[in-house]
């Protein structure tokens, strides 16, 4: 698991953005801090909940420089419906493949069928590559702190 003041693992894959272009954390660090919401499912109840929070909540995350992205193993067509139909107004990436939970340390078995998805976490990015800030849930259920989010976020911007 990665924890604050290691290099966040880079990594290529979909960004669903209305469109679907490739993302690749590493050429996309001028838009530090980064704001990386991993989510278990698009379309179920907390989680459309959480990415709604942060929709309705994003002018506050620009206003201290960060820029959000949601990420779940969703492909990117659903994701991009997912966006539509909550009018989500940020990128979601795609992690079909399972990597990314893989490196930032939050696979997590889905009962009863042991698909792995993203267990509910936030790590903020900065500039340099480096995580500033992590936050993972104990609970699926459980969403994060927003404000404590932006804050992180605000520090890393300051």
């Amino acid at each position: 698991m990665v924890d604050i003041g290691d290099e966040a693992p880079d990594f290529t894959a979909p960004l669903a953005n209305g469109d679907v272009e490739a993302f690749t954390l590493s050429e996309r660090l001028n838009e530090a801090p980064i704001v990386l919401a991993f989510f278990p499912a698009a379309f179920t109840n907390t989680c459309t909940t959480e990415m709604c929070t942060f929709r309705d909540q994003l002018a506050n995350f620009e206003d201290v420089g960060a820029t959000v992205y949601g990420v779940s193993v969703d492909l990117p067509y659903t994701l991009n419906e997912f966006r539509r139909q909550n009018d989500l107004n940020f990128g979601l990436i795609s992690d079909e493949r399972r990597e990314l939970i893989e490196a930032y340390g939050v696979a997590e078995a889905w009962e009863p069928r042991d698909i792995r998805v993203a267990k509910r976490a936030v790590f903020v990015v900065d500039a340099d590559g480096r995580i500033t800030y992590t936050w993972i849930a104990d609970t699926p259920k459980r969403e994060p702190d927003y404000e404590a989010v932006r804050e992180a976020a605000a520090e890393v911007s300051a």
